[in-house]
């Protein structure tokens, strides 16, 4: 689903991610650990388009997404939100379930946002209840 070969990222003369591989899977769960400026974030803006790779390509479903704008990435279903924006926080759980569907709903039919809640909720009862 998500290739990445080489990928090579700086912030200035600094090089904060060096010649990365990877492979996401589709229906995986992937984790990205390290230390503080390890270049975690570094990673995540730059298969976002937010900054540039000097090196290196993205590929998502096979489809090289490379130096593509953020706006067409976040299109294809990729978005990245980073921390420091408090967005998610003042939310309901409502709302933050919905916005982690908004994509697909934009792609299905809108009662079945109604369906997938009522799934949600029986796998976690506690949602339901916030």
């Amino acid at each position: 689903m998500l290739e990445i070969r080489n990928v090579s990222a700086f912030y200035g003369r600094v090089e904060a991610v060096r010649a990365l591989d990877m492979d996401v899977l589709q229906g995986s769960i992937t984790a990205i650990i390290g230390a503080n400026g390890a270049g975690k974030s570094t990673l995540l803006r730059a298969i976002s388009g937010l900054i540039p790779t000097r090196y290196g390509t993205i590929s998502y479903y096979g489809t090289d997404i490379t130096g593509t704008r953020p706006d067409r990435i976040v299109g294809l279903g990729i978005s990245h939100v980073p921390e420091g924006r408090q967005v998610f926080g003042p939310l309901s759980v409502l709302e933050n379930l919905k916005l982690g569907a908004f994509r697909r709903m934009s792609l299905r039919r809108p009662s079945a946002l109604d369906d997938d809640l009522a799934a949600v909720y029986e796998l976690f009862p506690v949602l339901a209840e916030r």
